[in-house]
């Protein structure tokens, strides 16, 4: 039997041993019991910090992904925008073509040609407007 009395207290802090100076072995446990406090405080701290650093990453990681987030919302903004531009010019220029198909010889021709081929070897030649000699020259 020993007869050391040990008294323990664990909160939050190392163990606090009170002990009978009668055992030298005692010491012993003792300072083994302080060394595994410290190393269970070390590695405490250890995982603490482990912790913070990779919460700090996620929260890093989660702001890259809204920035990102952010400039691919402006990029489609600005994507939708150019395809209204674009669609309304195409628009544009087909009624600008309808209206020059009324009325442009080439076109006319062209349809004449399909219907009834020319002899000549150069079949939009014989659509254009002919010269006169003089602007031949």
């Amino acid at each position: 039997m020993c007869s050391r009395m040990c008294v323990m207290s664990e909160v939050n802090s190392p163990r606090l041993i009170v002990h009978s100076p009668a055992n030298d072995s005692s010491t012993d446990r003792e300072s083994q019991d302080f060394g595994s406090d410290n190393k269970r405080l070390r590695r405490r701290e250890k995982n603490r910090i482990a912790a913070q650093r990779s919460r700090k990453k996620q929260t890093q990681k989660a702001d890259k992904l809204h920035e990102e987030y952010e400039r691919l919302e402006q990029e489609n903004t600005a994507l939708k925008r150019e395809i209204r531009k674009l669609s309304e010019e195409v628009k544009h220029l087909s009624e600008v073509l309808k209206d020059h198909e009324r009325i442009c010889p080439l076109i006319q021709c062209a349809m004449n040609f399909v219907t009834m081929p020319r002899p000549h070897s150069d079949g939009l030649a014989s659509c254009l407007p002919r010269r006169s000699q003089s602007e031949v020259s």
